[in-house]
């Protein structure tokens, strides 16, 4: 749901594109802070108190949002107010996400934790797709004056927060096994442990600066997809067909030309989130087939040439094709995982911990990103995205070389 506060906190508290982006700032920001205490704290009480500990957190969190709307101050104080709390519900996330992703990867087979890791991830897509249309039908304009009140913020959040307390009480309930990587068994019940340190893994620390890029570009795009639509120097203006099949709240007409709502907006992220499902169930299937380090190169050559139609400003088919960039990056950030993490046996843990932290990529790159779209134009700060792509295409074609290197170098 925090794509859409971007756009809202623009109009409600008149921040800059940059300094909105420090919404993606403190959240991201808190998983690079308690990546590796998450991880060593799922080390210490296994994968079933981490979850239940991060479930926690984000209740209290998204709680929290309740007084933070009822806040009487100046707005730069009521928007460091917001972050705080935001930040909060991130910390919880964290451990969720640092602890959730490997747990998936010892599911199994090794050789199908890339398409298993995929697959779990694909129901976090469907998340998306819903998330811009709930925090959008609350806080986005669905008429030509826009929002410029916070009152009614914290409601999708206490939505969250029920759901969150329903998901405590089943993981309280249920009998999770506390699982290890086959390696680790091994390297256990041997009494033996690998001294290679992960630093010299060189298939896994370049995937921690592809991941970085990768997390850079994903949340550049989903933070100022809203805002790409809303430039009326690259949204092209409604053809009246169209016009006439969009809801009255998705649309208006200002000096004979017909354009779209904030909200109209929103449910088009929710529209692009689609794709960005599509590509994870499709991506799930052909990663049984296909190399992953393959298909991520691919892949991420496609989002180079699409970010470059989007930087271009071509109408619709800029449009389109930042839309169709959601599909392209469905499969990235679970199959960086899967690759960084293999063959590292007992170190599985500490290393998607270290894998976690790299979301701090979406924390910095798009307040730069922000940035170039005030100084030059929103087209303008596409080009970040693009950059970050073609680095990960290089990546992921020379993955199974380094692999390989790697692996020789251990034995």
């Amino acid at each position: 749901m925090i794509d859409v506060l971007n756009k809202h906190f623009q109009n409600s508290l008149q921040v800059s594109k940059a300094q909105s982006a420090l919404v993606q700032g403190f959240w991201y920001g808190g998983y690079f802070l308690l990546a590796i205490p998450a991880g060593m704290f799922a080390r210490r009480h296994g994968y079933r108190g981490g979850i239940l500990f991060g479930l926690s957190v984000i209740a209290i969190g998204c709680v929290c949002f309740v007084p933070v709307t009822r806040i009487v101050a100046s707005q730069s104080t009521i928007f460091g107010v917001f972050l705080l709390a935001l930040g909060l519900v991130a910390c919880g996330f964290t451990f969720i996400e640092t602890i959730a992703n490997p747990y998936a990867t010892v599911l199994g087979s090794p050789e199908a934790g890339v398409a298993r890791i995929n697959l779990a991830q694909s129901c976090n897509a469907v998340g998306w797709i819903f998330g811009p249309l709930l925090g959008g039908s609350f806080i986005l304009s669905k008429t030509e004056q826009v929002n410029t009140s916070n009152s009614g913020l914290y409601l999708p959040y206490i939505i969250v927060a029920g759901i969150v307390t329903v998901l405590i009480v089943a993981f309280a309930l249920a009998p999770v096994p506390d699982l290890h990587a086959a390696q680790e068994a091994d390297s256990k019940s041997n009494g033996a442990s690998c001294k290679r340190p992960l630093y010299r893994e060189w298939h896994f620390v370049l995937a921690i600066v592809s991941q970085f890029l990768y997390c850079a570009a994903q949340i550049g795009i989903f933070s100022f997809f809203i805002n790409y639509l809303k430039d009326p120097q690259s949204m092209p203006a409604l053809p009246l067909w169209l016009a006439d099949l969009l809801p009255a709240n998705m649309r208006y007409v200002r000096e004979g030309v017909w354009h779209i709502t904030d909200y109209c907006a929103s449910t088009m992220l929710s529209m692009a989130f689609i794709f960005f499902t599509i590509g994870r169930f499709s991506g799930s299937a052909i990663l049984r087939f296909a190399s992953a380090h393959r298909l991520l190169g691919i892949y991420a050559l496609c989002n180079v040439v699409l970010m470059g139609l989007v930087a271009l400003n071509l109408g619709w088919v800029s449009v389109i094709a930042l839309v169709l960039s959601f599909f392209f990056m469905s499969i990235m950030y679970p199959t960086h995982f899967a690759l960084a993490i293999r063959g590292l046996g007992e170190r599985t843990k500490l290393a998607s911990s270290w894998m976690v932290t790299a979301i701090v990529g979406g924390s910095i790159m798009p307040i730069l990103m922000g940035w170039l779209a005030d100084r030059y134009s929103m087209r303008v700060g596409f080009l970040m995205p693009m950059v970050c792509f073609a680095c990960i295409m290089a990546y992921g074609f020379a993955w199974r070389r380094l692999f390989n290197r790697d692996t020789e170098a251990e034995t």
